[in-house]
């Protein structure tokens, strides 16, 4: 009989004042709204049941805050690669004002002044992969929705802009595991947000 394989979960934290608004929240630390809060909840109960070996949080606090509302936060080790994107000049920013100064800009291409390239952001992200893939068992990780979609695109093997193709709600749900084997990546569920309140 084989063995199963490892699950690796990722849960993008609740819902904040700038994800409502599309400001880019990289290193600003603000909390979670009211239904971010209760979202948070309703991720844990979607999550009952499931059996991990690790739990790992960004120290954001609205991914941390997220983790200890879901019923993880006693058990959850900061790592500190799982933080957001560094969007430099443009935090705090909306695409749609970004665009008109620079009409071409694609944060996965382009990255930002000051900030982070999507090359820095895949390094961590591949420095994550490496952890996680370390662990003999399922592995929970809550973080943010740019870190998390270029996350995916490095497990694939895939470029760091191919984050752009996987989009993320608040307070949703994914899973990285393999096919059949360790050597064959893929993507088991993405996005679950049947949970989350709207």
């Amino acid at each position: 009989m084989t063995e199963s394989l490892p699950i690796i979960y990722l849960a993008r934290h609740g819902e904040t004042a700038w994800s409502l608004s599309g400001q880019h929240t990289g290193t600003t630390d603000i909390p979670l709204t009211e239904r971010g809060q209760r979202n948070a909840r309703q991720l844990g109960e979607r999550m009952r049941g499931l059996v991990f070996a690790k739990v790992f949080t960004s120290p954001l606090v609205r991914a941390a805050r997220t983790c200890e509302l879901a019923g993880f936060g006693a058990s959850a080790e900061v790592d500190p690669d799982l933080r957001e994107w560094n969007y430099g000049a443009y935090e705090g920013r909306r695409t749609v004002d970004i665009h008109k100064e620079r009409p071409d800009w694609q944060l996965f291409r382009d990255g930002c002044p000051g900030g982070e390239s999507p090359g820095q952001v895949a390094a961590r992200a591949d420095r994550v992969a490496a952890r996680v893939r370390a662990v003999a068992g399922n592995v929970l990780l809550f973080s943010s929705g740019h870190f998390l979609r270029i996350l995916a695109a490095r497990w694939l093997g895939l470029e760091a802009a191919a984050g752009r193709y996987f989009l993320l709600g608040t307070a949703a749900l994914s899973a990285l595991g393999y096919e059949h084997k360790l050597s064959q990546p893929a993507i088991r569920l993405w996005n679950d947000t049947r949970h989350v309140e709207a």
